[in-house]
């Protein structure tokens, strides 16, 4: 039955998707589904958020995210009119990016930003999440990862009773959480320092100072301090510590001397 199962599981990964080399990021990327419909999915889920959250018209915040954004997309050779990026009305620190060139900001993580590089910094990052299709290859990560832990899950559950309902139940909760653990959220914190190293980046072909990252970060901590973490292997995104040594040794290895 076992075998069975990992067969089907091969197969179907085999059906839905393909593994594809991406130069910029060094390594095979397995992509499932067709991206004119994540493209649509993005559209549809962009036009839900424009809804839900209020757009902000304050020019202080919509005038500097054109600016920078425009000027980094330029730089990497995009028509900055292909892409939407939006201000929202919010006090979250946060941003984020969809597929189809969608980009949204919030006025909360921009108020803690000292210059346009810092801004630039969290576009960059968003930017390259697009461009990489992480979130393409996200879907096919969690695809695989479903399919291995009912795989999984069966596997060990095969070895309970059969009439004993609940240890099959728990065989399949361990399986899922396994699969959560040491596959889905490694990829999602290698996704996140990727579009960090991408956006560094873009950064410095834009004429940005690639060492006002790590400086971002570390307001970021500070406007941050008291909020509960995870411990990092627990989390979707790297430590925030973590992510300010790697931004600043990647700035010095383009030449760039970060305090």
């Amino acid at each position: 039955m076992f075998k069975k199962l990992m067969a089907l599981t091969i197969v179907a990964a085999m059906l839905t998707g393909c593994a594809t080399y991406n130069e910029e990021l060094g390594r095979n990327q397995i992509l499932f589904g067709d991206p004119q419909a994540f493209a649509r999915s993005a559209n549809a889920a962009w036009t839900e958020i424009k809804q839900k959250e209020r757009v902000s018209t304050d020019t202080r915040y919509t005038s500097r995210l054109n600016r920078v954004s425009q000027r980094l997309l330029r730089a990497i050779g995009e028509n900055p009119a292909s892409w939407e990026y939006l201000v929202f009305d919010s006090r979250d620190l946060n941003a984020f990016a969809l597929p189809g060139n969608k980009i949204g900001v919030y006025e909360g993580i921009m108020d803690i930003m000292e210059n346009d590089a810092q801004l630039a910094a969290v576009v960059g990052h968003e930017i390259a999440h697009v461009e990489f299709l992480h979130s393409q290859e996200r879907y096919g990560q969690q695809t695989l990862g479903q399919l291995g832990a009912v795989a999984a899950g069966v596997a060990a559950g095969s070895q309970c009773d059969e009439r004993d309902a609940r240890c099959r139940q728990r065989a399949l909760a361990l399986a899922g959480t396994g699969a959560t653990v040491f596959f889905l959220l490694p990829h999602s914190r290698q996704h996140e320092r990727e579009a960090d190293i991408g956006g560094l980046r873009y950064m410095v072909q834009a004429g940005y100072d690639p060492c006002e990252a790590a400086a971002f970060w570390q307001n970021l901590i500070r406007a941050s301090a008291g909020q509960q973490r995870p411990p990092e292997f627990l989390s979707t995104h790297p430590d925030p510590q973590n992510r300010i040594a790697l931004l600043r040794s990647e700035a010095q290895k383009m030449g760039y001397s970060c305090r």
